[in-house]
C-alpha cells in the first residue's frame, strides 16, 4: 500500500535514525579514495558476496574512527545507525557479520599492503597538499594480554605473520607480549608510513626498510629524515648517505665525540648562540624556555657536523632527577646500613650484601655519584671464665665477633662534572647546508610522532586487542593506520582553515569553552548526537526531518569543506 492509497485511519510512526559524525568521515574517506583502493588491492572473488572484503573494512575502520568497538559488535554498532552510513545499505547490514569481517582481515593480509599504504599515501599528498619534504619517524609497542604461543613468526598462506613476543616494553610492561607498531608521519604529523613488526625487534634495524619505503612515497630521496638515536649507526647512516638521502639524528651517550664535548666543557665555554627564548608554558611564574645552539669545529668520525643543543629548562629537569634518585638511591642504603647492624640482618655472607648494593645502584642508575665499600666491624664482648658470681678477682675473657657493614659517599667531583653537561645533547646531520637552527627545528618537531602515538593508545582504544590470530591483528592494525591519517587530515584541514580565516578558536570544548586547536575528536563530538528522522503511515516515508545544524555545526563544517548535504536525505519525500 502506497501513501496515497493509506487509510486514513493508518497511524503515523516516527523513526529515528543515528548519523552521528560518519557524513563527516564519509566526506573524508571519500576524498582520500580509500575505498577504491581497497576494492583494487581487497577483490571480492566470489561475486555471491553481499557485502565485499572492502565494504567490510570501511566498517570496521568507520567504527575505529567513531564507536570502537571490537569486531564482534560491529553488527549491532551498524545496525544504530542509518543505512548507509558505514557504506553500505540496509541490506548488506542484515549479512554483516564478525565473520565476515574476519575474513575480510584474512583477505588485507594477504593483499600487497606495502602497495597499498603508497597509494593510498601518495593520493592523499596530492589531493590534500600534504608535503613529504620532512619525515619523523619511531616506534611504540602494543602490548597483548593472553599466551599468544603459536604466533612465533609462523607462515599463514605465504606470508610471514608477525611474532606476539616478550620485547623492551616502551609501556613499562615487561610481563606482556607485544608487536611493534612503527609509524612515520610529515612534518604536519599526517602519517606517511606504518609497519608492524615483532615484538621483539629493535629500533635500530627497522629504519632502513623503513626508509626505502618513504622514498616511494615522497617520490625523490632527498627528503629529511628525522629519527631519535636509534637511527645512529653505521648501517643506517651509510645506506641513507649513500642514496642521497639527508637525516638528523640524536647521538647516543656511547659515541666518543659525546664523551669528548663533555670532557671539553670542563675547562671551556661553548660560544652558545641563543635561538629561542619563551615563556614556561608549564608554570607561569616559572623559568623561561631558553634553547641554544652551538657547532664545535670537530665533526664526527664520519666527517659530518655535529650541532650541540642546550636547553635550561632541560638542565633543571636532569638536575632535580638526579638528586631524586641520589636521595632514594641513599635512602636505600641506610636502610641496609640499618639492617646489617641489627641483631638479625638475615644477610649472610659478601656476596649477598654485594648483590643487594649492585641492586641498588642499578635501579636508581646512581654507581657514577655514590662509592660504597663492604666494611668488617668487630664487636666486643667479655664473658666469665668460671661459673659463679663475678667478685673481684673474677677473670674475664674476650669474645670477638666480626659482621659486615658499608659505608657511602656521594661523589661530589663526578656530580659536578656530569653538571656541567646538564640540558645539553648532540644532534647529527649528514646534510651540511643545514644550519644549527635548521637542525634543531627538524628534530623538536619529534614529539608530533607522540601525539600520534597517544591517539592511538588512547583515542582509538588499539588496546585490548580481541583478536588471536595474529595475520588478522597485522591488518587490523593497518585500519589503525587509515583512521590515523582520517583524523589527521581532519585536524589538518580545520586548524589549516582557521589559520586561512584568522579564527583564533572555536567553542568545541564541553559547556562551549573556546579551543585553540582543535582535534578530530572535538570536531566527531560536536556531531555525535545527529539525527534524522522519517514519519511512515502503512510503511510508507511521509516526511524527512533533516538534522537541525546548528551555527556552530555549519561553522565548522564550512571550514572542513564538507557540504551542508551530507546530513540532507538523498530520498526526501513530501
Amino acid at each position: 500500500m502506497n501513501r496515497s492509497q493509506a487509510h486514513p485511519s493508518e497511524r503515523f510512526a516516527l523513526h529515528s535514525e543515528r548519523l552521528g559524525p560518519l557524513p563527516v568521515v564519509n566526506a573524508f574517506l571519500d576524498r582520500m579514495g580509500l575505498q577504491a583502493l581497497l576494492e583494487k588491492y581487497v577483490p571480492t572473488p566470489d561475486r555471491r558476496s553481499a557485502v565485499t572484503h572492502a565494504q567490510a573494512l570501511g566498517v570496521l575502520l568507520r567504527s575505529i574512527l567513531v564507536e570502537r568497538e571490537p569486531v564482534y559488535r560491529q553488527q549491532e554498532t551498524v545496525h544504530e545507525f542509518a543505512p548507509g552510513c558505514f557504506g553500505i545499505d540496509a541490506q548488506q547490514m542484515a549479512r554483516l557479520s564478525d565473520d565476515r569481517i574476519g575474513r575480510a582481515l584474512d583477505r588485507l593480509f594477504d593483499a600487497d599492503r606495502a602497495a597499498l599504504l603508497t597509494e593510498v599515501v601518495v593520493a592523499v599528498g596530492q589531493r590534500f597538499g600534504v608535503a613529504f619534504d620532512r619525515l619523523h619517524n619511531d616506534s611504540t609497542s602494543i602490548a597483548f594480554c593472553g599466551q599468544y604461543r603459536a604466533a612465533g613468526g609462523r607462515k599463514l598462506r605465504g606470508r610471514t605473520a608477525p611474532a606476539i613476543v616478550f620485547g623492551f616494553s616502551k609501556d613499562h610492561r615487561p610481563d606482556l607480549r607485544q608487536l611493534l607498531f612503527i609509524l612515520t608521519v610529515s612534518a604536519e604529523g599526517v602519517p606517511a608510513s606504518f609497519r608492524c613488526a615483532d615484538g621483539s625487534t629493535s629500533d635500530s634495524v627497522t629504519h632502513i626498510q623503513t626508509w626505502e619505503a618513504l622514498r616511494a612515497v615522497a617520490g625523490r630521496h632527498d627528503f629529511l629524515y628525522v629519527a631519535d638515536s636509534k637511527l645512529c649507526s653505521y648501517d643506517n647512516m651509510q645506506h641513507i648517505d649513500a642514496a642521497g638521502g639527508r637525516f638528523v639524528t640524536v647521538m647516543p651517550r656511547s659515541r666518543q665525540e659525546d664523551a669528548r664535548f663533555r670532557q671539553w666543557i670542563q675547562t671551556h665555554t661553548p660560544d652558545w648562540e641563543l635561538l629561542w627564548d619563551r615563556p614556561n608554558v608549564r608554570h607561569a611564574d616559572g623559568p623561561r624556555d631558553c634553547w641554544h645552539v652551538f657547532r664545535p669545529q670537530l665533526s664526527s668520525m664520519e666527517g659530518w657536523p655535529i650541532t650541540w643543543v642546550w636547553s635550561t629548562l632541560l638542565t633543571l629537569h636532569q638536575r632535580a632527577a638526579r638528586d631524586r634518585r641520589l636521595a632514594a638511591a641513599t635512602e636505600q642504603l641506610e636502610q641496609l646500613h640499618r639492617r646489617l647492624m641489627g641483631a638479625r640482618a638475615r644477610l649472610r655472607g659478601a656476596a649477598e650484601i654485594d648483590r643487594r648494593v649492585q641492586e641498588i645502584l642499578d635501579q636508581y642508575r646512581v654507581a657514577r655519584y655514590l662509592k660504597v665499600q663492604r666494611v668488617v666491624r668487630e664487636e666486643h664482648s667479655f664473658q666469665q671464665t668460671r661459673r659463679g658470681r663475678p667478685g673481684p678477682d673474677t677473670a674475664y675473657r674476650r669474645i670477638t665477633r666480626r659482621r659486615f657493614d658499608i659505608e657511602y659517599r656521594v661523589d661530589e667531583d663526578a656530580v659536578a662534572y656530569d653538571q656541567k653537561g646538564d640540558g645539553m645533547y648532540p644532534l647529527l646531520s649528514n646534510d651540511r647546508s643545514l644550519t644549527p637552527a635548521q637542525a634543531l627545528e627538524a628534530h623538536k618537531g619529534q614529539p608530533t610522532i607522540e601525539k600520534r602515538f597517544e591517539q592511538v593508545k588512547t583515542v582509538h582504544e588499539i588496546a585490548p586487542v580481541f583478536l588471536k590470530n595474529e595475520g588478522r591483528i597485522e591488518a587490523l592494525f593497518t585500519l589503525y593506520f587509515f583512521a590515523l591519517l582520517a583524523q589527521a587530515l581532519i585536524e589538518r584541514e580545520l586548524r589549516d582553515a582557521m589559520q586561512r580565516q584568522a579564527i583564533a578558536e572555536l567553542p568545541l570544548y564541553p559547556e562551549q569553552r573556546a579551543c585553540r586547536r582543535p582535534t578530530t575528536e572535538q570536531v566527531l563530538r560536536l556531531f555525535s548526537l545527529a539525527q534524522r528522522h522519517r514519519l511512515t503511515q502503512a510503511g510508507e516515508t511521509v516526511q524527512v526531518f533533516d538534522v537541525q545544524l546548528t551555527d556552530l555545526q555549519r561553522q565548522v563544517l564550512d571550514l572542513l569543506r564538507v557540504s551542508q548535504a551530507v546530513y540532507r536525505a538523498s530520498d526526501r519525500r513530501n
